[in-house]
């Protein structure tokens, strides 16, 4: 009987004609899921929607929303794996951008990356160069096997820091057509030499002081037998003094005259705007040493050789995460394009319909996966 019901639940959660009402969660695979609309963004009547799971190379189960066009009959559409900003869920922007496109006829998945939110792996709160590139491809896995996606015709977008990791995967999976960025941080870059208003933050003997704060970490995890949650920035001061923030990523509350960036990422992920109880950004904080493997990892280092697939970067004029996109722009072969969205800052174009620039997503994907 057991295995009846667990079958008779699982067709009614993937049903494409809607959510399932009746339970709010269910247990998928080895992961429990939320059945119920619980998004930071209206749900659109124009395409269809149902949770999915689907593993990794790692064996770690995936969670993600898929997002189809209404009223397939028989065609294979393109299709497109999306997820971040680092830290976020897929609740929230990487499921709006996955849920428009789906509009303008696409098939796409937004994803939560191993280790956050409702996917597996432990431990918790951990992001890996490796795993989170991996798990692009692993959704590319999972989209070319569906009867409905022309597998010859799968692209990617990446968001803020997950922008990095999809131009990683591109580089590496050749199953990727196309791939687009908003907003990217190139999270090597981030985590090894700190993100300034413009440029990196840290020096040499500032990025060591990181590393044997770090690693001094790993000694007090390691004696206490469990991973120690940190901040996410870490500042050095001109004499190569650690001043950690907060054990979260945001603050409670925001400070007097706060910086206009922390005001940017507060306003959306603290408050009504973008807030979600499944998001790192909005409630807790990584595991103290997460950025090890990040500082020692180049993301980008064979961006070249995605050519000749094309690559759009989107970015803000005003974002403070522009020079990510436009060295990363420099590095990359042709075909390639750099998009600057006027007037719009970094978190702008996580939600703001008004000036994220779909037409020009669309264009370029209904261009390029063809």
């Amino acid at each position: 009987m057991k295995k009846i019901f667990l079958t008779l639940m699982s067709v009614l959660v993937l049903n494409l004609g809607g959510e399932v009402v009746m339970a709010k969660d269910v247990k998928m695979n080895d992961v429990t899921v939320t059945t119920t609309w619980d998004k930071v963004f209206q749900k659109s009547n124009k395409v269809d929607h149902k949770k999915v799971t689907f593993k990794n190379r790692y064996g770690i189960t995936l969670v993600g929303d898929l997002f189809m066009p209404k009223n397939i009959t028989g065609q294979k559409l393109p299709a497109i794996a999306i997820s971040g900003p680092f830290g976020a869920v897929k609740e929230q922007s990487s499921g709006l951008y996955a849920q428009t496109m789906a509009e303008r006829g696409f098939v796409t998945i937004a994803f939560d990356p191993s280790y956050t939110g409702e996917s597996g792996g432990e431990p918790r709160n951990l992001a890996s160069p490796e795993i989170n590139t991996e798990d692009f491809s692993a959704a590319v896995d999972f989209l070319g096997l569906q009867s409905f996606v022309d597998r010859e015709r799968i692209g990617v977008i990446g968001i803020c820091g997950f922008g990095g990791m999809g131009l990683s995967a591109a580089a590496m999976d050749t199953r990727i057509k196309a791939v687009a960025t908003s907003v990217m941080y190139d999270m090597s870059r981030a985590m090894g030499h700190g993100v300034g208003d413009g440029k990196d933050r840290y020096d040499l003997a500032q990025r060591k002081a990181v590393l044997n704060y770090l690693n001094e970490q790993r000694w007090v995890d390691a004696a206490n037998g469990t991973f120690a949650t940190g901040p996410h920035d870490i500042f050095v001061d001109e004499n190569g003094n650690i001043l950690p923030g907060e054990n979260r990523i945001l603050p409670e509350n925001l400070p007097e005259n706060p910086h206009p960036v922390l005001k940017e990422f507060f306003d959306y992920y603290r408050e009504k705007l973008g807030y979600h109880k499944n998001s790192l950004n909005s409630n807790s904080a990584w595991n103290a040493t997460m950025p090890l493997s990040f500082m020692n990892f180049p993301l980008l280092t064979y961006i070249d050789e995605i050519s000749p697939r094309p690559i759009l970067f989107v970015a803000g004029e005003n974002a403070h995460s522009l020079y990510f996109s436009e060295d990363a722009y420099k590095a990359a072969a042709e075909p390639k394009e750099l998009f600057v969205v006027p007037n719009a800052n970094h978190v702008d174009l996580y939600f703001d319909m008004n000036k994220i620039p779909f037409d020009k997503l669309e264009n370029f994907f209904k261009t390029n996966l063809k």
